[in-house]
């Protein structure tokens, strides 16, 4: 009995119990990783760039860096992920990666660019932010702009007609997980899982939506959906039929109406107002998808904001979700799906729990301890950073934006202006070609060339007060040391204080070798992920 309790008491010790009685979430994580050989603990300053990377969007600045190593050791880390998903920072940063990854890169205008800044800042949760989008409501001018999503993938270019298919897959893929283009005419040749039915069922309830006409703002119309949809397969021929229905889930009955009371607000051709009908199947859409036993949308909203700070989904590619690709760590998707779903699908706290465990702040160093991998997130893996975040991290480590840019008085402005030269010659170098998702690190000839050959990142380089304020120090020592500290967020090893000191003597004017040290280490593979 007295050993129990000595255990127990430890127990406690080691892992304080929450208010539910349960370890916090992310000692549970730990519990469920950390098995077998791991990287050593990052370093508080490859931490601290990590953090900032994630949840600002940029590099820390010197203040930040003294400010960090002044804090107690013990809660330096917490402070830093608190302080940063407090910041306005964080809401312009994590409102362009909900940009990027729900528009992939289709091109957004400033109505949902507005929205999503809003709906950051005033935290709504991932189910109310994806119920705005499925179901857009013009008449909700804060929000309305949610309608981009659905607009963007209706409307027509040149004579390109809408991409209804392209609106049926994306909601499959970044609200449940599951990709069920190929399954449009047929089931799924190869994901026995994904059926036709399941295409036609998203179908159903999507078909009907239109671009409205009378307003002067993105918005969205349904028409009357008065009877299932007809299908069949190309390979059977055999007429097939389906109401509305997410995958996996019950086939909801179209309601019947007299003629004449299809509609809460009937159309208007004079005004071109589309109507409002009685039965919705956007809004039941919505419902379908985050209802409680809806557990693919959970499981997808944990495998996102896994990926989004671990740089790769514990079910990987992110929309395959099915019985042939299950999750590595199988206990752990359902226990963040279901911890996900018990606090409401609170997207910082759940990204606040994922940067607090061992596993986020591994090193991305191995010992050379055989049969580390990554896929089991035993080494922190090396991950692309946006072209947002790249032209950021150049702006704060030159100490451009804060000289450039006035304060953000409110969450509907930007911090970056959007028609910055510099800006768009970074999304011209790093960002995908529309409809490619920016999941994994792949590097480019294109991006190489731009951090050698860019007039306009030559032209910041020269512009910059930390250049001239470099160039003034009379010893290197300190000089290679700031410059470090700004750009790559580490102090300099020996060798590279020694390789410093000579670069810099080849120099008969000082100036010209600082801007040329800077931009040799903005160049590096080490600034250019995030690791």
């Amino acid at each position: 009995m007295i050993r129990l309790l000595s255990l127990a008491l430890a127990a406690l010790v080691l892992f304080p119990l929450s208010v539910s009685g349960e370890p916090p979430l992310h000692q549970q994580i730990d519990a469920l990783v950390e098995a077998g050989p791991g990287a050593k603990q990052a370093d508080d300053l490859e931490f601290l760039r990590r953090v900032t990377w994630d949840f600002a969007g940029r590099v820390p600045t010197l203040p930040e860096i003294d400010a960090f190593e002044s804090t107690a050791a013990a809660k330096r880390r917490e402070a830093a992920v608190d302080r940063l998903l407090d910041s306005a920072d964080f809401v312009s940063h994590f409102a362009e990666q909900l940009d990027v990854m729900l528009m992939e890169r289709r091109g957004s205008d400033d109505t949902w660019r507005s929205f999503l800044r809003g709906a950051v800042a005033d935290r709504i949760s991932w189910e109310a932010l994806s119920r705005h989008i499925i179901n857009p409501r013009a008449e909700d001018e804060r929000r309305r702009g949610a309608a981009g999503f659905i607009v963007k993938r209706l409307e027509r270019y040149g004579q390109n007609p809408s991409d209804m298919p392209g609106l049926v897959r994306d909601v499959g893929r970044m609200f449940l997980g599951v990709d069920v283009q190929c399954a449009q005419c047929h089931d799924h040749l190869f994901v026995d899982d994904y059926k036709q039915r399941d295409y036609q069922g998203l179908f159903a309830f999507l078909g009907q939506a239109e671009i409205r006409r009378d307003t002067t703002f993105p918005a969205v119309s349904q028409k009357l959906l008065t009877g299932k949809v007809e299908f069949a397969s190309v390979f059977v021929g055999e007429q097939m039929q389906t109401g509305p229905r997410i995958p996996g889930g019950a086939e909801l009955a179209i309601p019947a109406f007299p003629r004449g009371e299809e509609y809460l607000e009937p159309p208007d051709r004079k005004t071109r107002f589309p109507g409002v009908p009685k039965f919705q199947p956007l809004a039941q859409l919505a419902d379908q998808l985050t209802a409680r036993e809806t557990d693919a949308f959970a499981r997808n909203f944990a495998n996102r904001m896994w990926w989004l700070l671990m740089g790769r989904g514990l079910v990987h590619p992110l929309d395959l979700h099915h019985s042939d690709n299950p999750p590595s760590h199988p206990e752990l998707l359902a226990l963040l799906a279901e911890q996900s779903r018990r606090h409401e699908f609170d997207i910082r706290w759940l990204l606040r729990e994922l940067a607090l465990t061992n596993v986020y702040q591994r090193s991305g160093r191995s010992d050379g301890t055989a049969g580390m991998q990554e896929s089991a997130y035993q080494v922190a893996i090396e991950r692309p950073l946006t072209a947002e975040q790249l032209c950021r991290g150049v702006t704060t480590a030159l100490e451009l934006r804060e000289r450039t840019l006035p304060p953000c008085e409110s969450p509907d402005e930007e911090l970056w202006p959007t028609d910055s030269s510099l800006l768009n010659e970074f999304r011209q170098a790093f960002a995908n070609p529309p409809m490619d998702p920016e999941v994994d690190y792949r590097p480019s000839v294109k991006a190489a060339l731009f951090m050698m050959n860019s007039d306009a990142l030559h032209k910041s380089l020269k512009a910059s007060p930390v250049i001239a304020e470099l160039a003034k120090q009379d010893e290197v020592e300190p000089l290679t040391e700031q410059a470090y500290l700004r750009v790559l967020s580490r102090r300099p090893t020996a060798a590279e204080r020694d390789e410093a000191r000579e670069f810099l003597s080849g120099f008969a004017h000082r100036r010209e070798g600082v801007v040329d040290l800077v931009w040799a280490l903005l160049s590096s593979t080490e600034f250019l992920v995030n690791h």
